[in-house]
């Protein structure tokens, strides 16, 4: 009998052995590509005999998923799904899923991390130490006990920050159509729309998932709302902010500053050095979700939805 096949064909985890065992329970060979990441067509020659994939950053659509005859299941390793076309899977008939929510606590605290970092100015501080001891790197710093927060996005990530940023601020604003007035309750946050959260809020938090409703949803006229001269920070994903307005809104000096750990193209590309070596930004290499917890909890709740779906059982991160 001829071996069922998951291939996983985004790859840059060390080790790939407790999928294995969960698929090899389930009766699938995992098979591992190795070549370049952006080679799709050794991809596809490699995998074409799939009945699973798990990916991260390959574009599947119709002209991608019409190589796999065999397909019936798609995990991405992580929780945006925007390189995903969900109604081609659905036309061709895959299902699909990500891993929503598995690095929450990551998340919210690389956020709180990049927002301290950006109000103490962290970087000025270490640059100065020597030549201006005892001096602080930026002479408008704040306290936060009597700001407002805007928080955009309420899902897992976002709420899980709700909670931890509490004791810090006066009042939380939080922004997000698709969740109950009972959860902005449970977490503390006052919903608001979210042109009143951008004239009102100190600091504003970006974890929405990137869509066509939200992309650049912080945009120059985001930015001509913002009545605070607040923080920014994104830890969401990159099209969430237009970066020609974010240069624009940091030239003119309406940001008090910026963290940034995601951006449009990844790695980014010359175009944002402006914005990277800016002196009131602070920017990471999307890296805000990685702990050694989060990406145990990643792969194997990628391995575990990816075998749900194989076996035609409603998976809880099911998008198809």
């Amino acid at each position: 009998m001829t071996q069922k096949v998951v291939s996983v064909i985004d790859t840059g985890y060390a080790s790939f052995e407790e999928e294995r065992k969960i698929l090899k329970d389930a009766g699938y060979d995992l098979k591992i590509f190795e070549g370049h990441r952006n080679d799709l067509q050794a991809k596809i020659a490699f995998a074409k005999d799939s009945e699973g994939l798990l990916i991260r950053w390959s574009e599947i659509n119709t002209a991608f998923l019409a190589q796999f005859p065999k397909l019936k299941a798609i995990c991405r390793y992580g929780v945006g799904y925007d390189n995903i076309n969900l109604e081609d899977a659905r036309q061709c008939g895959v299902k699909v899923a990500n891993v929503s929510g598995y690095a929450s606590h990551s998340v919210s605290d690389h956020t709180l991390m990049l927002l301290f970092a950006v109000l103490r100015d962290l970087a000025g501080s270490i640059r100065q130490l020597r030549g201006e001891y005892t001096q602080p790197g930026r002479k408008d710093s704040f306290e936060l006990h009597e700001k407002t927060l805007g928080i955009i996005g309420l899902g897992r990530i976002g709420s899980t920050f709700c909670i931890k940023a509490q004791p810090l601020f006066k009042e939380i604003l939080a922004y997000d159509p698709y969740i109950s007035a009972d959860r902005f309750a449970e977490v503390g946050a006052r919903q608001v729309e979210k042109e009143e959260l951008l004239k009102n809020s100190d600091v504003i938090t970006l974890h929405c998932n990137l869509t066509d409703e939200s992309r650049h949803i912080i945009d120059d006229n985001a930015f001509a709302l913002m009545g605070k001269k607040p923080i920014l920070i994104n830890t969401a994903r990159g099209g969430v902010v237009d970066e020609k307005a974010l240069k624009k809104a940091l030239r003119e000096d309406r940001l008090f500053g910026a963290g940034i750990d995601v951006f449009r193209d990844e790695p980014p590309l010359a175009d944002m050095d402006e914005v990277i070596n800016h002196p009131k930004v602070v920017a990471t290499g999307h890296n805000a979700w990685y702990s050694k917890e989060a990406q145990v909890e990643l792969q194997l709740r990628a391995a575990k939805n990816l075998v749900k779906m194989l076996h035609g059982q409603e998976c809880e991160d099911q998008l198809v």
